[in-house]
Parts: C-alpha cells; structure tokens; sequence
C-alpha cells in the first residue's frame, strides 16, 4: 500500500468535476468541509468490486456526520456496466464516470485500480490507498478527520 507521506504532508486535492450519472455533476469545491473519500474503480477489477460492500458500509457509518464518497469509475470503464453496477448494488454514493481520463490524470494520473484518496475538511488530501484500503485503519482516521474543526 502507498501512502503519502504519513498525514503531516497533505497536499491540496486537485480541483477536478466529477460527471455523475444521472448527468449532475460535483467538483472538489463542494467537498469544502467534508471528509471525503474519492475511490477510482473499475468493473473490471475484481479487488474493485471486492471492497465495493465495505465502501458501502464506510459511507453508512460516516455519512451522517459529514463524510461523503465519490466513485469514480476509469474511463475505459464502459458506461453501461457502471450504471448497471451501480445500480444493482444500490450504491448510496455518488458514482462519476471519467470518460476522458481528465479526472485521473488530474489526480496524479492514476492508473490501477483501485485507488483511493482521503481528502480532510479543507480539501487536501491525507492519504493515498492503492489496491484495498486497511478499512479498520481507514474508520480511524475518517473518525479523527470527522473531529477535527
């Protein structure tokens, strides 16, 4: 697992807009005062749709005191596998589909899936999972960011 340097040297998350599916859209900007998780993922990837549940499960924990996911699904990513993805598993979160690769090239051009960024209330990003996330590491630190003011 990488991880940016441990949470002393976050860096400001990259103003990017998410198209979500039913054709809305969300940037960073509106995560202002959130802790959020962004999660770049694919249909394809089996660790992806492994962790899915747990995500799932993160985002019902959390959410009610000012946590909020985003799933953003790869551009390769055929857009009717994840509309039905989505909605087969009723995802309670926003899913996005980056069709150009802009968003994942913006977040430091990631490529594997899946990746995962958290992202404080001030919209710099703590830390940085690729493959599955420590998700018991991961509640701690949601809960320590949710705390802070």
């Amino acid at each position: 697992m990488l991880t940016l340097a441990g949470c002393l040297n976050s860096s400001a998350a990259p103003q990017s807009s998410f198209t979500l599916l039913d054709g809305s859209t969300r940037s960073t900007a509106d995560l202002k005062g959130k802790v959020a998780l962004i999660n770049f993922w694919a249909t394809s990837c089996t660790t992806c749709v492994a962790e899915m549940p747990m995500l799932v499960s993160t985002y019902e924990k959390f959410r009610g005191r000012g946590y909020e996911t985003i799933a953003v699904a790869m551009s390769y990513d055929p857009p009717t596998y994840v509309v039905n993805f989505a909605q087969t598993r009723k995802l309670p979160f926003p899913v996005a589909i980056d069709n150009t690769g802009a968003v994942a090239t913006a977040w430091g051009d990631v490529k594997l899936t899946p990746t995962t960024f958290l992202v404080n209330k001030r919209g710099e990003i703590v830390k940085r999972f690729v493959g599955k996330p420590d998700f018991a590491e991961l509640h701690q630190l949601i809960d320590r960011l949710l705390s802070e003011s």
